[in-house]
């Protein structure tokens, strides 16, 4: 078969399959073409999902009649010289309108501020129908209907419109956060009108207008950097998480993109305090050298690649986690709004009752100096109970329900202490703590296997922790492919405290566990170590799996929902959360405590 030339129509139509997915691409490619025109205003308008119309009108420096004539020719720019070492804009191949004309109808409107008049080209299926002097703003208004009519089977693997319409509005979300300078409106017989004013050198508050109100509240700020490479932005607190990772945005000098390694790298420096199927709420601008990341290894440019990964990786969970380490322990605002939704009296089905009955709580605390105590006279059981009334409850036997790493302390006033002083236990898992301006409610289990698990990740870095030997050493019978990897783990076990041996082929022998555990079920929790281990990639680092170990070890160990505690253990549980890193969530990252604020319970009250 001879070997001939390909049409140009033809050529743009296949680079065009490359560069234009959908109505999402087109719309990217212009907005980033008038974003590089320096534009401070965008409107954006579709119809039928972008398929029928797609028009993106801005406020930038124009074109002349010439330079129309040049744009929907492939491989024409005025973004870069002759190299693609120092890459500066959004565009730079010259791609974007050729590839949208040859398979649309495509028409460009454009005048210089400095011009006294304006200029139009209309391009259809590749072929130039008019270059012509026109009436027109300063600025470009570039306009695209029928997508795909050229290339129908393209249509056939194109979404819904409704699909289409919210991956444009994803598209213009994205671009809104980088450029918060720039105002954006994104109308259409499609879609309701949405529109991002311009906030000028304030990105949290474009930030805000995009993930919402809440998001200010919940987010810590990143300001790190190695090298010649920097990180900015805002990481949401562990339990202020998404069912999707949608709401994670990332930036290359300006550029947004969808990066595999960016991704990854969030997911590492939120490891063990997001449970599993939720995802963090992120924004990231990485920004280095032009000459040390190539944008040009994807048509979309979504991709990028960096010089030294590694380097960007490491930057991006260190700084995370530094942030989380910092003040992500504490709770998420969305906690309270939720509690405050399931109060509320015009909720449906909520219907409040007044019962005197004896209150559910397992401990008030003693009279403090300034409060002498009085006893209860309203009938209903809440008056303060004088020292020692909590001396009676029984208590379970020291090794088998040890708080550890908890030390008793005595009651501090609430004001000295951002958790506050305890004040009661709700069924017999839920501390009751009162701050300076509000109350906290802890859940005592997670909160607690949080910091035994802290105790054993600092472990894994520093020294071996103790163990207690077992007078009978415990036989755990499994099949002989666990037990061959759990041998692989014993040299990490054995820093953690948990000492196994094999015993036969289809047996591990449990010889000694972490002291800190108190008394474990040795079966339980060798089954599930080898269930979890059976799950992993063998090919990943011994190192970072021993993390998960230590979390599964840490629920095991920790401070069971249902058990009492006294009141120097609740408040000594209250201090060493405040000191702990992470502690607003439990390992499997669910929130370890909820606080509300005194004025959201006098809303609930009708008293503000």
């Amino acid at each position: 078969m001879a070997i001939k030339q390909l049409s140009e129509t033809l050529i743009n139509q296949i680079a065009a399959g490359e560069v234009i997915e959908r109505p999402a691409s087109a719309a990217k490619e212009l907005i980033e073409n008038a974003l590089d025109a320096g534009a401070t205003r965008i409107e954006i308008a579709t119809a039928g999902g972008g398929k029928a119309l797609l028009r993106v009108s801005d406020n930038g420096s124009g074109m002349e009649q010439a330079d129309l004539e040049l744009a929907v020719r492939r491989h024409c720019t005025s973004k870069i010289s002759d190299t693609l070492e120092d890459i500066r804009t959004l565009g730079f191949r010259g791609e974007a309108l050729p590839s949208i004309a040859s398979v649309a109808k495509l028409s460009i409107a454009s005048r210089r501020p400095d011009s006294d008049g304006g200029a139009e080209i209309a391009v259809a299926g590749g072929k130039v129908l008019h270059l012509r002097p026109a009436a027109a703003n300063p600025g470009t208004i570039v306009e695209v209907r029928d997508l795909f009519f050229a290339t129908p089977a393209r249509l056939k693997f194109l979404k819904t419109e409704k699909a289409e319409a919210a991956a444009i509005t994803e598209v213009v979300k994205r671009m809104a956060i980088a450029f918060p300078q720039v105002r954006f409106v994104l109308s259409g017989s499609d879609r309701s009108t949405l529109e991002f004013p311009a906030t000028g050198e304030d990105h949290l508050a474009r930030m805000a207008q995009v993930l919402g109100k809440e998001f200010k509240d919940n987010a810590i700020e990143l300001d790190a950097a190695r090298e010649d490479v920097s990180l900015t932005g805002y990481a949401g607190v562990p339990t202020f998480n998404r069912g999707n990772s949608a709401h994670q945005y990332a930036f290359v000098n300006g550029r947004p993109v969808q990066d595999k390694l960016i991704l990854s790298a969030i997911r590492g420096a939120y490891a063990e305090t997001i449970p599993s199927g939720r995802y963090p709420v992120a924004v990231l601008s990485i920004t280095l050298d032009p000459a040390f990341v190539d944008v040009n290894v994807h048509p979309a440019k979504s991709d990028v690649r960096f010089r030294d990964p590694g380097l960007v990786r490491g930057l991006i969970v260190g700084a995370i986690r530094e942030a989380l380490a910092r003040e992500g322990d504490r709770a998420a605002t969305t906690g309270a709004d939720g509690m405050l939704r399931a109060f509320s009296p015009g909720r449906s089905g909520f219907q409040p009752t007044w019962r005197p009955s004896t209150p559910t709580t397992s401990w008030t605390p003693e009279a403090s100096p300034s409060r002498p105590y009085q006893p209860s006279t309203n009938g209903y059981g809440f008056g303060e109970r004088p020292q020692g009334a909590f001396d009676g409850l029984a208590m379970p036997t020291a090794r088998a329900e040890t708080a550890a790493p908890i030390e008793p302390v005595r009651m501090e006033e609430p004001a000295r202490f951002p958790l506050g002083a305890a004040r009661a236990q709700l069924h017999e898992n839920y501390i009751v703590a009162q701050t300076d301006d509000g109350l906290v409610i802890v859940d005592q289990h997670a909160a607690h296997e949080r910091l035994v698990f802290e105790e054993m990740r600092k472990a894994l870095h520093s020294k071996r922790l103790s163990s207690q030997v077992l007078l009978i050493p415990e036989i755990v019978d499994l099949p002989e492919e666990d037990c061959d990897r759990l041998m692989v783990f014993a040299d990490g076990l054995g820093e953690l405290g948990l000492a196994i041996e094999r015993f036969g082929p289809g047996a591990i022998a449990v010889r000694e566990t972490p002291a800190m555990l108190g008394e474990v079920d040795a079966q339980g929790l060798i089954r599930q170590l080898a269930d979890e281990i059976a799950e992993w990639d063998t090919a990943s680092g011994l190192a970072a799996k021993l993390e998960y170990v230590a979390a599964t070890m840490a629920c095991h160990g920790s401070v069971r929902s249902g058990r009492r505690l006294r009141p120097e253990e609740m408040n000594a549980l209250l201090r060493q959360m405040e000191s702990t890193p992470g502690s607003g969530q439990c390992n499997h990252g669910r929130p370890t405590y909820i606080e509300l604020k005194l004025s959201d319970i006098e809303r609930l009250f009708g008293r503000s």
